[in-house]
């Protein structure tokens, strides 16, 4: 599994629906499973020509007065399959997850809980999200790989997701930027990686991503 968090690049803003197409591209091609996070603007019509969707954040407020929120509700209702949440440029307290994962289970959407720690990863099992993705913040976007320099969080993550639940998937972030990342990666026990810049930036998204794609055969 591959999931590909947009943020808010300028490419971003400028590509976002290049970069979805890309994703369903590559999805027919191989078979993966990819979803593509793009920013809440473009989630409608991302969600219209591309069935893996998911949000970059989901608040945990239900539908009502609160001015600027994205509940779960809003999600489904324009057709997107899941949420991030948690991650390391959009944290949250813990007590929010809960709400936020709950929120979207309820809707019959997906969650994928962001952790920076093989601690916190551990505490966020609790709240049996869907996803939890595994990505110490001094790596996000620094083209090093949690996977190479910390393998041991990787390892360890994995195994106090899996002692909480079973069933959880746990992904690997923070740095990957090419196949011998996420090989590496999936050597350590994760199921999928989380990844964003690296294939923003790329001169060759989709030749990219089928390269990420080829490391899961």
């Amino acid at each position: 599994m591959i999931v590909l968090n947009l943020k808010t690049y300028e490419a971003t803003i400028r590509k976002s629906l290049y970069f979805t197409d890309v994703a369903s591209e590559v999805v027919a091609e191989t078979g993966l499973r990819i979803v593509v996070c793009p920013p809440a603007p473009y989630l409608r019509p991302a969600a219209e020509r591309f069935a893996g969707v998911f949000a970059q954040h989901a608040d945990p407020e239900l539908p009502g007065a609160f001015t600027g929120s994205i509940p779960a509700a809003m999600l489904k209702e324009i057709g997107v399959k899941g949420s991030l949440v948690n991650h390391s440029e959009k944290k949250i307290p813990h007590e929010a997850v809960k709400r936020s994962v709950d929120n979207l289970h309820a809707n019959g959407l997906e969650s994928l809980v962001c952790a920076g720690s093989v601690k916190e990863s551990s505490e966020l099992a609790h709240f049996a999200p869907t996803f939890i993705a595994v990505e110490p913040p001094e790596l996000i976007g620094k083209g090093v790989s949690v996977s190479k320099t910390k393998p041991e969080i990787v390892i360890n993550s994995v195994k106090a997701v899996k002692e909480v639940n079973h069933k959880i998937t746990v992904l690997c972030g923070a740095g990957v930027s090419n196949r011998e990342d996420v090989v590496k990666a999936l050597e350590l026990g994760a199921e999928g990686v989380l990844l964003a810049s690296a294939f923003v930036n790329a001169k060759d998204p989709k030749a990219f991503l089928s390269d990420l794609a080829g490391a899961f055969k």
